[in-house]
């Protein structure tokens, strides 16, 4: 399949681990070790921890739990891996199996974790690839400690988690493809990854078949208000103006607050707090040319600024210079909580440099609030986990909205900009890979003006991935949009596969009669559909999002 993501030369050092970490592994993945159902306490990701939730001893299933684990890895897309994963495991109940599917799963990730280290090469996507495997034991660590809790909001954290971890497989993959990595080590990580996948991939099924069965679901609310998640404090945050607030680090660029770079206002603020609770960090105006990093372990870190193009952060890294996409974000957010206000975040390495990320955000329960995010090919990398923006601006060319989250826009100024000779502008390119994930784009609410593509042909999206999935809302869409609305990505790939809907939009650019006639394009969605993709629905938004105090629409 055509990729135009990965692409990097960039050489980072990183260190080795013991050589005795990777002959455990390989002990353990080729004998017939059976994880024990019994254990679901959440345990560490080192694997001499892991052997904790083993038994040696393989027992044989009775008929009923036999019939029960056919009928259930019927489910997934890889039964055989399903079959060989939970034939001999003793199970009480369907949340057993599953947790015995998750720890399968983390034990596959911490030997890849390991056989990648011990290979000895460090370009950047190799790099790239080490740190989304951490992100990913984290994941499944959190999978693991509350699988057991059966309530509404539980079930969509899971389901949630567990599609970011498959999105971080693949975006290692994807890193790889293009990378100047030597073959071998290439071919290396690429098979650990992708059976890593398939096990992420079957737990992600069971748990929707296990809903399904147990009546397990996201709660489905709606109405106006932020949704719940937000908490009252960060509601204020997001209201106050920055005199009104008191931040834990005040960076100017003239010397006037408690440090002169954003970076270095981070590192304070991870030594002081440990990464929890809220910790605020006044961005006075001023341009500052840096790249920032927030971490998984860094959570609830909030970025308030003076408004948009008062304080502005520039970077300029690019596939073409170099970079991977996943390494080349100016400003990269990923721990829990996030929340951007007042900035402009820019990458300026302009239409020629490929692959050029502004602000990529893997981040769960992010919000970002007006904020004016500006480049050109992949300017906004929505990673994964559940995003709102709201009174954003957002300035592109190709696949300038692009990724795998649930992420939905509301009031926000979209606008695609001139190309590239030669190119076209697509304004999203979704990346969902696997039927289960609950990932998608959601614009509602917006406006889109390409006024400045000096013509250059402009679509609503394109299919990146097999089940790419993405909305257009009660959305004002001018002329500059094509009348097809969507593109192809190559050939017929994901034609029939892709959900790609519209509802209750206006403007010249609005009008279906004229859309492409595709299996999985929905050009006249009904109420019912629309509401799906809703803050309230689509994102749970309502449980979380009033807690920052950002304004919202949860329904239609």
């Amino acid at each position: 399949m055509l990729n135009l993501r990965g692409r990097n030369i960039l050489f980072i050092p990183h260190g080795r681990e013991p050589k005795g970490m990777r002959l455990i592994i390989l002990f353990l993945l080729s004998t017939a070790i059976i994880l024990s159902a019994s254990n679901t306490k959440n345990q560490p990701h080192s694997v001499s921890k892991g052997l904790n939730f083993f038994k040696t001893t393989i027992t044989t299933p009775s008929s009923s739990n036999a019939a029960l684990i056919t009928s259930a890895c019927k489910s997934t897309l890889y039964p055989a891996v399903c079959h060989s994963t939970l034939s001999g495991a003793p199970f009480a109940s369907l949340q057993d199996l599953f947790a015995v599917s998750v720890k399968s799963a983390k034990l596959r990730a911490a030997a890849a974790r390991a056989e990648t280290h011990n290979l000895g090469v460090t370009p950047a996507a190799i790099n790239d690839c080490l740190e989304l495997l951490d992100i990913s034991l984290e994941q499944l660590d959190s999978v693991i400690g509350s699988s057991g809790e059966k309530t509404e909001s539980s079930a969509h954290d899971i389901q949630t988690w567990l599609s970011a971890s498959l999105t971080n497989q693949v975006t290692c993959t994807d890193g790889l493809e293009h990378a100047r990595v030597d073959q071998k080590a290439k071919t290396t990580v690429t098979e650990q990854v992708n059976l890593l996948s398939q096990y992420i991939s079957n737990a992600l099924a069971l748990h929707a078949w296990m809903n399904g069965r147990v009546g397990i679901g996201r709660r489905l609310t709606d109405g106006g208000g932020f949704p719940e998640w937000v908490s009252e404090g960060d509601r204020k945050l997001l209201e106050a103006s920055p005199g009104d607030i008191r931040a834990v680090a005040v960076v100017a660029k003239d010397g006037s607050g408690t440090h002169r770079s954003i970076n270095e206002a981070i590192a304070f603020v991870s030594l002081e707090t440990g990464g929890g609770g809220r910790s605020v960090i006044y961005v006075k105006a001023g341009t500052y040319r840096e790249y920032i990093k927030i971490p998984t372990k860094q959570r609830n870190v909030m970025l308030m600024g003076d408004g948009k193009g008062e304080s502005v952060i520039i970077g300029s890294k690019n596939a073409e210079d170099g970079s991977s996409t996943y390494d080349s974000a100016t400003v990269a957010a990923m721990g829990a909580g996030f929340i951007a206000k007042g900035l402009t975040i820019i990458n300026d390495s302009g239409p020629n440099k490929q692959q050029a990320v502004a602000l990529r955000v893997g981040a769960d329960r992010s919000v970002i609030y007006q904020c004016s995010i500006q480049g050109y090919q992949d300017t906004l990398y929505t990673l994964s986990n559940r995003q709102f923006y709201r009174d954003c601006d957002i300035y592109g060319t190709v696949d300038f909205i692009f990724g795998n989250s649930a992420a939905v826009f509301q009031n926000c100024f979209i606008q695609p900009r001139k190309p590239a000779s030669g190119q076209y502008n697509s304004i999203t390119a979704q990346g969902r890979t696997d039927p289960n994930q609950n990932t998608g784009i959601s614009i509602q609410g917006c406006r889109v003006s390409g006024g400045a593509t000096g013509g250059a042909a402009t679509y609503l999206g394109r299919p990146w991935k097999q089940y790419s999935r993405v909305v257009f809302m009660e959305t004002e869409i001018d002329g500059s949009v094509s009348s097809a609305g969507w593109e192809r990505w190559a050939g017929n790939f994901a034609l029939s596969t892709l959900y790609y809907g519209e509802y209750g939009n206006t403007g010249p650019g609005a009008r279906t009669s004229g859309r492409v006639r595709w299996p999985g394009v929905h050009p006249d969605m009904s109420a019912a559909e629309a509401s799906m993709f809703t803050v309230a629905n689509f994102i749970a938004g309502n449980s979380w999002i009033p807690a920052t105090g950002v304004e919202f629409n949860g329904g239609l």
